[in-house]
């Protein structure tokens, strides 16, 4: 589903989101916001490109990150809970990931969790393993990223994601 259609349902719920992004370095803000009329629905964001700031920011646990280091499906789960809360959202929507050129605590380029933070402490996430360049894995996670999401919200309405 496009950006737009994901704001739409966003809307229609009276619902919000936030994104935390790590490797894909504001790309889902900048298509959220690239969008007319997506302040209704888009609250804002978090680059954590760092690791110090995904915990210092957005609450992902220490022992967590030294145990796993940044890219593990926790890590984006905490995020996305994280950003719902710091941003007042009630949807969170996180990437980490490793769009390289080399691998990153132990795991290889294409390495990618999308994280969705849900009303009620639900969370989806996603493990992706992509090919391609760093720009192209960058894409193609933002992609990844507003499909789950949209799924998410087609579920909370009933609907069935396809």
């Amino acid at each position: 589903m496009d950006i737009a259609g994901v704001l739409a349902m966003l809307v229609r719920q009276g619902a919000t989101v936030a994104v935390a992004e790590s490797l894909t370095g504001g790309l889902i803000g900048a298509a959220f916001t690239s969008v007319s009329g997506s302040s209704k629905a888009f609250r804002g964001g978090v680059i954590s490109y760092a690791t110090d700031l995904k915990r210092e920011l957005l609450g992902v646990p220490e022992e967590l990150l030294r145990r796993e280091g940044v890219v593990h499906p926790e890590v984006a789960a905490a995020m996305a809970t994280g950003v719902a809360r710091l941003c007042g959202a009630t949807y969170g929507l996180a990437v980490t990931g490793v769009a390289g050129p080399e691998p990153q605590d132990g795991k290889p380029v294409g390495t990618v969790y999308a994280a969705v933070s849900c009303p009620g402490g639900k969370i989806e996430v996603r493990e992706l393993s992509l090919d391609g360049t760093r720009e192209r894995i960058r894409v193609e996670t933002v992609d990844v990223a507003v499909d789950l999401l949209s799924g998410v919200l087609k579920a909370n309405i009933g609907e069935h994601s396809g």
